[in-house]
């Protein structure tokens, strides 16, 4: 079932079954592009939220006793399903958060590799055998943590909910998961595709509703043994306290702020399109997302030429239409977001070399910007943009640029333009960050660990890390009795 802007009717999921809320209440879904309503998505209540969490119960007594080769076949099959089904994903992501087409599709297919990745991993999440005493067996086993209530943003609607049900299913877990009310149909056509695959009942929930009343209710039940969460630091902080508070460990991957050094013997034209692409890519609400250009002062004025070109060769527009390579932003609130940063810089002195504004257009377009001459004062040096904002600062020496790039409390994402592998282990060593690139502004993968530092959260996604904080380990020591 459709609505008349060909958007999925959309649904929770719970207990091996598509439903409304209790109480039928609804929020709207707005076409970013158009700001035109294209449909509705449930909020569920208390008694939906507690069907999900016995559902997930019951799920998890099923899932953590079938045997991993018939959980992997199974995962496996979803996988698949998504890859034959990542075209349709991708339409409608690009509807409910504004993407282009091809970054969207581009999106499902790579999740479903990501789900390949970690259910195919969870067969080498061995224990190990301890020497110990004679007559004594001392072993060490992993077993899943439980049930796991998850929470994850818009900006990724196909990649942050898959990420946490990846994990938490390829480590034996159950899951119920809160995705985004502004991009719910994604999250509930990637559902669709493990039901379809034969995934047993209550194992995977997904509902939404109002986020504060969700993530309290779901924290504070006994059953849940796990929270894991992507977003903003400041809810981060709230969740983890909460988690804290009935002793419940928490996964957390926060925002950032990442600083770009770009040395004096790097290729400022090479280096400002590599950049350039990275800012761009969906609008710049990437929580990696290079966002604050440290460049050194030689080379400041051939890089940040380049980089105006590339900002000024993005084609902004709608997703769908053929030939757009930067959507519109996902809501009003990171329009607003923006001017008021633009606004800022520019009261402190900053120069807008290109872009700067709103598009004078329906949709929440804005301008790709590049603005130099930003002080250290301005709020666009501290705070998260998540929008396609790039301020440009020259330095003189490597130990003032790394001075700044580590300034903020933020430590996500970090990266690095030189030619010398000498200067590139000192800016690996120097920056703190969890994620490094040099030479490159290289995205997530699914075989290598992502995750921050300082305020951008604890715990990893991806690679072998990320099962440890789905799994837990239980010492067991045995005496051999003749």
């Amino acid at each position: 079932m459709t609505t008349d802007h060909g958007y999925p009717a959309v649904r929770m999921y719970i207990a091996g079954e598509w439903c409304q809320g209790g109480t039928g209440r609804t929020a709207p879904i707005v076409d970013p592009a158009t700001e035109e309503v294209i449909g509705e998505v449930p909020l569920a209540t208390p008694a939906d939220l507690d069907r999900a969490l016995d559902a997930a119960t019951d799920g998890f007594r099923t899932w953590r006793e079938t045997p991993i080769a018939r959980r992997t076949a199974i995962l496996h099959a979803a996988a698949d399903l998504l890859t034959e089904r990542a075209a349709e994903v991708g339409r409608v992501m690009t509807l409910e958060q504004g993407k282009p087409l091809a970054e969207a599709t581009g999106e499902a297919r790579r999740v479903a590799d990501t789900l390949r990745w970690h259910a195919d991993d969870a067969r080498r999440a061995y224990g190990r055998i301890i020497p110990s005493e004679p007559g004594t067996l001392l072993t060490v086993r992993r077993e899943p943590v439980g049930p796991v209530a998850a929470f994850v943003p818009w900006n990724f609607p196909a990649g942050g909910p898959m990420r946490k049900i990846s994990s938490a299913l390829s480590a034996g877990c159950s899951i119920v998961i809160k995705a985004s009310e502004e991009t719910p149909a994604t999250a509930a056509a990637l559902v669709a595709c493990f039901a379809d695959a034969g995934l047993p009942a209550g194992v995977l929930n997904l509902v939404f509703g109002e986020p504060a009343e969700v993530s309290a209710h779901l924290i504070d039940a006994p059953a849940v043994r796990l929270v894991a969460f992507t977003g903003s630091v400041p809810v981060g902080k709230l969740l983890a306290a909460h988690a804290g508070r009935v002793m419940k460990p928490s996964l957390m991957e926060l925002g950032g702020h990442a600083p770009v050094i770009v040395c004096a013997d790097a290729d400022p034209v090479r280096a400002a399109r590599r950049a350039a692409q990275a800012k761009f890519a969906n609008a710049g609400q990437v929580c990696t997302s290079p966002s604050r250009f440290l460049v050194h002062e030689s080379i400041a004025e051939a890089f940040t030429a380049e980089f105006v070109r590339a900002a000024e060769a993005v084609v902004v527009g709608d997703g769908l239409a053929e030939g757009t390579t930067m959507g519109p932003l996902a809501n009003e609130r990171r329009l607003k977001a923006m001017e008021r940063l633009t606004a800022d810089a520019v009261a402190r002195g900053a120069k807008i070399r290109t872009g700067g504004e709103r598009l004078d257009r329906p949709g929440y377009f804005f301008a790709p910007t590049v603005l130099t001459g930003v002080p250290a004062d301005a709020e666009l040096m501290h705070e998260e943009p998540f929008g396609p904002l790039a301020p440009i600062v020259p330095f003189t020496d490597l130990d003032e640029a790394l001075a700044i790039a580590n300034a903020t409390p933020y430590g996500l994402a970090a990266y690095a333009f030189t030619e010398s592998a000498a200067t590139a282990e000192r800016l690996v060593a120097g920056l703190e960050a969890g994620i490094l690139s040099v030479n490159h502004c290289g995205g997530s993968v699914s075989e290598a660990p992502s995750g921050g530092v300082k305020e951008s959260g604890y715990g990893r996604e991806g690679g072998p890390e990320a099962l440890d904080s789905y799994l837990v380990t239980k010492r067991v020591s045995h005496l051999l009795v003749p």
